[in-house]
């Protein structure tokens, strides 16, 4: 079943179980890519919250109202975004708030939606929209209605940098250590890329000449003998697992041999399948505090939610499908919050982001990282947990089968403390 029938059929269950007391629903537009260069871990993320929008609708809704969800799959495409964004934002069908995607069509959008007021959770992390007022030093616009759910872009590369210090000290390693940005010369992988070359300098490190590969598979073999011939030993993959993949394989086949930083989209267990031996050892943020198959309390809840799209209640969830859940369920508490204070309304939500420290949305205990928004600060997590990808045998079974025999393994390997420092925000 594609991602797309699943969500038809979704819907069709919730309309299916709204009565006339429901008649009154709350519009949400949900933006996906299903189908366009970062749908590799689009489709996981968007299926996350989707289930757990239809979870939340055919379980007493908001407040007892369900929620109206549209959901689009744009292609990655910042245009057919902002396309769509002027028909949610429109006319009697204005919607109450979106959860969306990608870092161009969201920083595209932040100036709208802080004009229209409506509260935008995007899949995007970008640092940029981390700062509501503008006033960061380093020059970001404001973004009073952008939020996301985990450490932004630039927080997860200081983390992984951080751990690098102390893992270049602890190798014993000579001299300074080379470090190197990598990926598309897009607004996604770049928004980290200034911040995590400053901070490296800061620590120590050697920064070497970005190396660009496109968001899409290919032969990357060029870039690997680069970073061969550079001797890097640290390099941050800024793009999403799909084409990451092609560089991972292509450095194994030349022997360069690196230590590669993943972004939060940048490794999972279905690129480690595929990827096979070229993918152990990546070193990635991940924004829950439980991967699937994990015995924290709220994975109960998380297993139901997965049986929305699969009634078997069998499919593996790789860690963007939960992450999709928590940020449905951060948004759904604060259109709670918003209900019982004046209204299901784009402000009232906003509001409701700001009421509570180191939040965990009921039932998801163990599962989401306690996450705390301020009026003056939308870095909702400055804790990095970061895991570290192992693959130790073939790699021809699925992901379910591989997770059990332990052939993959995403294997917890630290927490890191991202300070709060002023000159962060907004970068």
């Amino acid at each position: 079943m594609t991602m797309k029938t699943v969500l038809l059929a979704s819907a069709a269950v919730v309309l299916l179980g709204t009565g006339a007391a429901n008649a009154q629903k709350i519009p949400v537009g949900h933006l996906a890519d299903q189908s366009g260069a970062t749908s590799d871990v689009g489709v996981p993320f968007g299926q996350g919250v989707a289930d757990a929008l239809a979870y939340i609708n055919k379980n007493g809704g908001v407040g007892g109202t369900t929620m109206d969800v549209e959901t689009v799959d744009y292609g990655y495409q910042a245009p057919r975004a902002i396309s769509q964004y002027k028909k949610w934002s429109s006319g009697s069908g204005k919607v109450a708030a979106i959860q969306g995607w990608g870092t161009a069509d969201t920083e595209a959008l932040t100036g709208f939606v802080g004009k229209d007021e409506i509260p935008y959770y995007s899949g995007s992390y970008s640092g940029h929209l981390t700062d509501p007022t503008g006033k960061g030093p380093h020059g970001s616009k404001p973004a009073p209605y952008n939020f996301f759910y985990g450490p932004s872009y630039s927080d997860g590369l200081r983390a992984m940098l951080m751990w690098a210090a102390d893992d270049w000290k602890k190798k014993g390693g000579s001299g300074k250590p080379k470090y190197v940005h990598m990926g598309a010369n897009h607004p996604y992988p770049n928004a980290p890329k200034e911040a995590g070359e400053q901070l490296a300098k800061e620590l120590g490190f050697d920064v070497l000449p970005a190396v660009q590969f496109a968001l899409t598979p290919g032969d990357y073999t060029a870039q690997c003998l680069t970073l061969k011939e550079a001797g890097a030993n640290y390099a941050y993959l800024g793009n999403t697992a799909g084409s990451n993949i092609s560089v991972l394989k292509a450095c194994q086949t030349v022997g360069a041999q690196v230590q590669f930083m993943g972004n939060v989209w940048g490794m999972d267990e279905n690129a480690a399948k595929a990827a096979g031996s070229a993918a152990n050892g990546v070193i990635f943020p991940v924004r829950t505090a439980a991967i699937w198959g994990g015995d924290a309390p709220g994975m109960k809840i998380v297993k139901e939610i997965s049986k929305v799209s699969d009634a078997a209640g069998t499919a593996y969830r790789p860690v963007h499908y939960v992450s999709g859940i928590c940020s449905a369920f951060y948004m759904k508490e604060a259109m709670d919050w918003a209900k019982q204070n004046g209204g299901v309304t784009g402000p009232n939500i906003r509001k409701g982001m700001y009421q509570k420290k180191d939040w965990v949305p009921a039932g998801l205990e163990g599962v989401c990282v306690p996450s705390t928004w301020t009026e003056t600060d939308h870095r909702g997590m400055d804790k990095v947990n970061l895991y570290r990808a192992n693959v130790t045998g073939d790699t021809g079974g699925s992901v379910d089968e591989l997770v059990k025999a332990g052939t993959i393994k995403l294997e917890k390997i630290a927490t890191v403390d991202v300070p709060r420092k002023p000159e962060w925000l907004g970068w």
